[in-house]
């Protein structure tokens, strides 16, 4: 997905959990007000992503509207850094996450949709059909966004990039996440019961990573990372927390070092959406993964189908001034 940097690597982790970082970020801002100002030291450590967006000509149009607009922030998330220390060069031609925060105008909830790296769609200017993560190589960032903004049907405003290394900082900052597990399993020398659990750290990692020991593979690894970033939001929304602009500076702290974003998450806009969301909770941020029709195969690759009835819901959604009354259709 870079187009701006010279590829690394193609990366065997298949993991989409990294990119929660972003979410929580976002979660943060909104959450912590007047707070935002105690972190902007920490801003000066996070990478700017200099190329991000495609062509003028090549994106939806904008119509002028009262009020707020809605904000859509792609995140994708990384398991490498490159040996020159950047953030954007170790995600090379492939991201492990992808997801989509979409905050309607009214501002009163939060929509975080996962992309199914494996999604089977179109990728504008190359004909037939590929894998959405293909749009990184053939055109990095700025093809992923117009890629994601053909999905969406509306525009990408920010972009941020995420690491692994934040995020295992970021489990551990807030002493562990809690978070419900539907089914036992091992992962990586972790064993996680069914029922609640507290992970952090490289349990954590181990937890979002897993796809095998499930027979439904992707889809309950993105049901469990669901789980874990629910617990972390909740986490984060606690009153030792919010009242603790040192503690959340610290967390942001961090994270910020294994954060690239667009300058376009200025500090003005952190605490314009900050000002506008101060009575955001946890209850108010959905999460689910953009709808799909199961996998199967093309060629020699396995795929994910999406379910584009789903999708267009999802858009008139999008579309909506508020979500709150929003019910995603069930996966698959």
């Amino acid at each position: 997905m870079t187009a701006d940097t010279t590829p690394r690597k193609r990366h065997t982790g298949r993991w989409i959990a990294v990119g929660i970082i972003g979410v929580i970020v976002l979660a943060l801002l909104a959450a912590i007000g007047w707070y935002f100002l105690r972190v902007n030291p920490s801003l000066q450590q996070v990478e700017t992503i200099e190329t991000a967006f495609p062509e003028e000509s090549l994106r939806p149009t904008v119509e002028p509207v009262e009020g707020n607009a809605p904000v859509n922030v792609l995140l994708l998330g990384s398991d490498s850094r490159a040996t020159d220390g950047s953030l954007l060069t170790g995600l090379g031609d492939r991201a492990d996450t992808i997801l989509v925060a979409h905050i309607p105008p009214d501002r009163e909830t939060v929509q975080i949709m996962s992309i199914m790296r494996d999604s089977w769609v179109e990728i504008p200017g190359h004909p037939g059909m590929r894998k959405v993560n293909a749009a990184l190589a053939l055109g990095g960032v700025p093809l992923m966004v117009q890629t994601v903004e053909g999905i969406i049907d509306q525009r990408i405003d920010h972009v941020a990039v995420i690491d692994f290394e934040g995020f295992k900082g970021l489990t551990t900052a807030l002493g562990g996440v809690t978070l419900q597990n539907d089914i036992a399993f091992e992962q990586n020398g972790h064993s996680f019961p069914a029922g609640e659990i507290t992970v952090e750290g490289d349990a954590a990692l181990a937890y979002v990573r897993a796809r095998y020991p499930f027979s439904d593979g992707d889809y309950q690894r993105a049901h469990n990372q669901r789980a874990l970033l629910r617990g972390a939001i909740e986490q984060l929304m606690t009153r030792e927390n919010l009242t603790n602009p040192d503690r959340l500076a610290g967390i942001f702290a961090t994270v910020s070092p294994h954060m690239a974003m667009t300058d376009t998450l200025s500090l003005p806009v952190g605490v314009q959406l900050a000002t506008q969301m101060a009575q955001l909770d946890s209850s108010r941020v959905q999460t689910f993964t953009m709808p799909t029709l199961g996998t199967g195969m093309e060629g020699s690759q396995s795929v994910v189908y999406v379910n584009w009835d789903g999708v267009e819901q999802i858009r008139e959604a999008f579309d909506a001034e508020s979500m709150t009354s929003f019910q995603p259709a069930p996966e698959r």
